[in-house]
């Protein structure tokens, strides 16, 4: 194990570590940005206090991913709605589907995301957007030019992803895409109201919540026995028989052991004995609900 990463791991575990983000940030603004956002998004913008953030979710008409959002009220006519690197794009090609006759302007804004995580990064980080994780506190500094805070230090992006997956964070490109139901990916709880009224896509995560939120799979995290670390991809077996893939992979100076994301079939129940398979290799493994650290 390379020692950064021993050394980052430590930061973000026991202190705070920061690492600049691949994000995109898209600009809401005109008279009708509030009833416009309202009605597209999960979340009920219209309530946000002018300087807050929120998560929620753009959906396909029919209940499915496009983009996991965080959501900054600007202004009282004029928001930022954040995501994943690359998928901005995809975010205003969205709203502008459904943007007629409506005095909402779209653009991409020239933001960057530097995100502190660790036991101290409220204490160390002001002015930050929350950014709290499972069993691990969280501040991001978004901005034109963010910089980490003065005695932070800058860590490596495996050191992020090892603590990322250990949490269970899904991000776009990954654990989402255009074939996810949120409910899968554990989102729900966090970027959904069920009090606000109608928005596009609200019929699929409405009827799966009155079901009891039962989905055929859902994201669990894997460790790995054996050290290997396998490829994104690689298959998971329960009882013989393939019962997900691996969406993210890292090695956790933590657990002293590889650390992935999957999808898992819901008759698959946690913890289980696995084994994971790939194109010249096999783990037994282990799968667990998240988050694998609290």
């Amino acid at each position: 194990m390379p020692q950064v990463l021993a050394t980052d791991y430590a930061a973000f575990r026991q202190a705070a570590g920061a690492v600049e983000l691949p994000r995109d940030f898209v600009r809401a603004a005109g008279p009708d940005a509030v009833p416009f956002l309202q009605g597209q998004l999960s979340q009920d913008v219209a309530r946000l206090a002018v300087g807050a953030s929120t998560w929620a979710l753009l959906l396909q008409p029919q209940g499915k991913m496009v983009a996991l959002l965080r959501v900054l009220r600007a202004g009282e006519e004029e928001f930022v709605l954040e995501t994943d690197g690359g998928f901005g794009p995809a975010v205003i090609e969205r709203l502008n589907r459904f943007k007629l006759r409506v005095k909402c302007d779209l653009e991409p804004l020239a933001w960057s995301c530097v995100a502190v995580r660790g036991p101290k990064a409220h204490e160390l980080v002001e002015g930050g957007v929350a950014a709290d994780w499972p069993g691990l506190p969280g501040a991001d500094l978004v901005g034109e030019s963010p910089a980490p805070p003065d005695g932070v230090p800058r860590c490596s992006p495996e050191a992020y992803e090892a603590v990322r997956i250990e949490a269970g964070i899904p991000v776009m490109g990954r654990e989402l895409d255009e074939n996810t139901i949120p409910a899968e990916a554990g989102v729900v709880d966090m970027s959904v109201s069920f009090t606000k009224g109608c928005y596009t896509g609200q019929e699929l995560v409405a009827r799966i919540d009155s079901r009891g939120g039962n989905v055929p799979r859902r994201l669990r995290g894997v460790v790995l026995g054996d050290g290997s670390l396998p490829p994104v991809g690689a298959t998971v077996l329960a009882g013989g028989k393939e019962a997900g893939r691996l969406t993210s992979v890292a090695f956790s100076p933590g657990l002293g052991a590889p650390v992935a994301l999957a999808y898992v079939r819901r008759a698959v129940e946690v913890p289980a004995e696995v084994v994971v398979e790939w194109d010249g290799g096999s783990s037994p493994a282990r799968v667990e609900a998240l988050p694998l650290v609290s």
